[in-house]
């Protein structure tokens, strides 16, 4: 099979048109009576994929070139608003459609999931913080990693050593890292009984007693480098180089998918548009994996 975007927009659409056919509950809410979108659920889906793969952050710009280049796979492409409006309204499906993709590659049932956060800027000024539709949920935080201060939110990322995200979550950024990985381990039960056992390799701020009993309880092992007063854990030689993984999956994220440059404005735009970049990095590394390429993570044949 050909790899390159125009394989992976069309078999990323059928299988998402596929799933909506055997799980209509999946689409969005939308008047049972009424005038039928033109632009299908699983096209403006593709469509905002397509645009985080040739990373695109404006939306007026990107509609124009889906309109004048690809109209051999969408004959109708809507105006902005249109399209922003509705991709609002696909969180669910864009959340569902993350973890379907995922599950269908080979690198889902790996035994080693990585867990980190990242900031995800969302203003650079005061006027900004005052009157944005973000306050309340934007917060200020410290990014140690690169020693800045920023105003925004937090992606907090659970995934494989080949880069697929198992779990995430969008919070504050001030939000307790440990508390935000229990929250989300705690919505997919299911996935835990699937695959008990695992080994989780974090950072220093995953520590605490009662947080690693609470890991122990489900079944997972943590591993993590030793704070000041503590005996290095075995194997903790190798911590350098996968700590290197989990910041390239992040610099993949921010640097060929833009992650800190949505041009979110409301928390509904701020979500679908990391949704989006999730979803596309999910999906690049699914089709890779379906055609068996060796870096499952490389989105060079997508645009870069």
């Amino acid at each position: 099979m050909t790899n390159n975007l125009d394989t992976l927009a069309t078999a990323l659409y059928a299988r998402i048109d596929d799933e909506l056919k055997a799980s209509s509950w999946l689409a969005p809410w939308r008047p049972a009576i009424g005038i039928s979108p033109t632009l299908s659920d699983a096209e403006l889906i593709t469509l905002a994929v397509m645009s985080a793969l040739l990373g695109y952050t404006s939306e007026r710009r990107w509609l124009r070139r889906g309109g004048r280049d690809f109209g051999h796979l969408f004959p109708y492409v809507p105006q902005q608003s249109g399209y922003n409006k509705r991709l609002r309204a696909a969180f669910s499906l864009l959340t569902s459609m993350i973890r379907i993709v995922a599950r269908d590659t080979s690198l889902w049932s790996d035994d080693v999931w990585l867990v980190d956060s990242t900031p995800v800027g969302c203003g650079c000024s005061r006027e900004t913080v005052k009157h944005s539709d973000l306050a309340g949920w934007a917060q200020y935080g410290y990014c140690a990693s690169h020693s800045r201060y920023f105003w925004g939110l937090r992606l907090h990322l659970v995934c494989t050593l080949g880069g697929l995200l198992v779990l995430f979550a969008l919070t504050g950024a001030k939000a307790d890292e440990r508390e935000t990985l229990r929250d989300m381990l705690d919505t997919v039960p299911d996935v835990l009984a699937a695959y008990p056992g695992q080994t989780i390799i974090g950072d220093k701020n995953y520590f605490g007693r009662e947080f690693e009993r609470g890991l122990a309880e489900r079944h997972l092992k943590l591993l993590r480098p030793a704070r000041k007063g503590e005996a290095e854990p075995t194997g903790s030689h190798l911590f350098k180089s996968l700590r290197q993984v989990i910041e390239s999956i992040n610099q993949t994220f921010k640097g060929q998918l833009n992650l800190e440059r949505h041009g979110g404005k409301s928390p509904a735009g701020v979500s679908a548009r990391v949704l989006c970049r999730i979803l596309a990095l999910t999906a690049a590394i699914w089709h890779n994996d379906q055609t068996g390429q060796p870096i499952k993570r490389s989105l060079t044949a997508y645009g870069h």
